[in-house]
């Protein structure tokens, strides 16, 4: 492929050297360089590519983008300076595998929560519907029923292009991703041409990246401020600032809602372990989910469907029969009549949905026992705070290791118990092997009761110093609960 193929659309803000020229593949891995190589010098939070051009000289690569040039310059090589390379990535992925987004009808989800699962159902409704189908989400990406593991909820630009190249060239018609508030920063959604995004909520997290909570607002608006004219922006009007998502957006307008009017709206009529019955759109239905929390993601994934041209009564007859994501609210019992819940909850908002929930569903007798902890080298600030709800709405709490990574799990314990209050002390337990606070946490169960294991969901390993080990929440609660049988 020629170089200035992948150029269209580029702003160069400086040239040396030819664009004339046979290049072989795009990469902003310095390990990943061979011969006529175009290597992207990017800026990282941990390292700067720019350090890595001689080297990458060295293994061949022919072609430097580059947001500085360097002083010492290989009159074989093509140096382009840019503004942002990670913009520049993003545009020369997209024409390096010949522009995928372009011949699908690709739609975006953002949000703090729901974004997995609003992506999943809508997936699941559309093969449903009998398209062939594309899913880029945190639990796994999909084309029709191959499923391809995920490593990000949005991989980077040059993976992300492969991915719906590939989705194209399987005849998919549609594909459903998740957008994370990073992967708008740095830019890897740039050059993807989109049908629509849709958004969830936003709470607190991800401070670590973001640095403020008005960052993180900007963050999610950009993706909506770049929808096209074509497409369609579709928010959540009960959240505080799902207004804010619509006000420089081109795309058409549309809202969904329980508490006030909206273009979608649905009402909660009734909410118990075994789904959700609800009004939408003045049509009486029973859905499996469970939750108010996923009566807002029935509704995104129902206003996206009505978007995109499909039959309300199919669409609304179809998700009455889907189940949600994996990790979701997901739940098992055994013949003590003990219910356990796995789910990903791990911000404070989503802690306190599904633990609302249970408190909604449950008759009032029954103890709710949640395990739960923090991720390492994450945002520190929500650690007391998830402590905190935990304590508020349970009757016992049990403090774990979630994925420490590189950071001291009785460090990140310390930092989730100065949430807890002192009235809130005598219920509180800290056992760091997380294996070993699900066994207590049922053991300490009566018949009837209900665990809630929050902060995985369906992640099988526990990472600890770089090292992921197997450990899945579900197995070893499905495991503990039928040893009580």
């Amino acid at each position: 492929m020629q170089l200035q193929d992948v150029l269209y659309g580029v702003a160069i803000t400086n040239l040396v050297g030819s664009t004339n020229r046979e290049i072989s593949v795009l990469t902003f891995d310095s390990r990943e360089v061979k011969k006529d190589a175009v290597f992207f010098a990017v800026k990282g939070t941990l390292s700067d590519g720019h350090t890595f051009i001689p080297q990458t000289i060295a293994a061949g690569a022919n072609v430097i983008i580059c947001q500085e040039l360097p002083e010492q310059k290989d009159a074989a090589v093509t140096y382009i300076e840019v503004e942002d390379t990670g913009i520049a990535l993003g545009i020369m992925a997209a024409n390096y595998y010949k522009n995928p987004s372009a011949s699908l009808k690709l739609v975006g989800i953002t949000g703090t929560n729901g974004k997995t699962t609003i992506a999943t159902i809508l997936f699941k409704l559309f093969r449903s519907l009998g398209f062939h189908t594309g899913m880029i989400s945190t639990v796994q990406n999909q084309i029709d029923d191959d499923i391809i593991p995920a490593t990000h909820t949005t991989p980077n630009p040059l993976a992300l292009n492969k991915l719906l190249r590939q989705m194209a060239d399987a005849g998919c018609t549609y594909c459903f991703m998740e957008v994370s508030s990073h992967a708008i920063v740095q830019h890897r959604i740039e050059g993807l041409i989109f049908a629509g995004g849709v958004f969830s909520n936003i709470t607190h997290d991800h401070l670590d990246f973001h640095k403020t909570f008005d960052n993180y607002i900007r963050a999610k608006k950009a993706f909506f401020d770049v929808l096209p004219k074509s497409g369609f922006a579709l928010t959540n009007a009960d959240d505080k600032n799902g207004m804010v998502m619509l006000q420089n957006t081109k795309a058409s307008k549309k809202t969904y809602a329980l508490k006030q009017l909206a273009d979608y709206k649905g009402r909660v009529i009734e909410d118990r372990f075994s789904g959700l019955n609800m009004d939408i759109d003045g049509v009486d239905v029973f859905f499996k989910l469970v939750g108010s929390f996923n009566a807002y993601n029935l509704l995104a994934a129902y206003g996206t469907a009505l978007l995109l041209d499909q039959d309300k009564l199919a669409v609304l007859t179809i998700l009455s029969n889907l189940s949600g994501a994996e990790g979701r609210f997901d739940y098992v019992s055994n013949a003590k009549q003990i219910i356990g819940i796995v789910d990903y909850a791990h911000t404070p908002d989503a802690v306190q949905n599904v633990l609302s929930t249970i408190h909604d569903i449950r008759k009032g007798t029954e103890q709710v026992i949640t395990v739960i902890g923090c991720g390492g080298d994450r945002d520190r600030t929500k650690r007391p705070v998830m402590a905190q709800v935990a304590c508020d709405w349970s009757d016992k709490v049990i403090l774990t290791s979630d994925n420490p990574r590189t950071e001291d799990p009785m460090e990140i314990l310390k930092e989730m118990e100065a949430g807890v209050s002192p009235t809130n002390r005598r219920k509180t337990l800290t056992i760091a092997d997380r294996k070993e606070a699900i066994k207590t946490a049922c053991h300490l169960a009566r018949p009837g009761d209900i665990i809630l294991i929050a902060g995985k969901g369906h992640e099988k390993y526990q990472e600890i110093n770089g090292v992921k080990h197997h450990f899945d929440d579900k197995e070893v609660l499905t495991e503990q609960l039928n040893l009580l049988s």
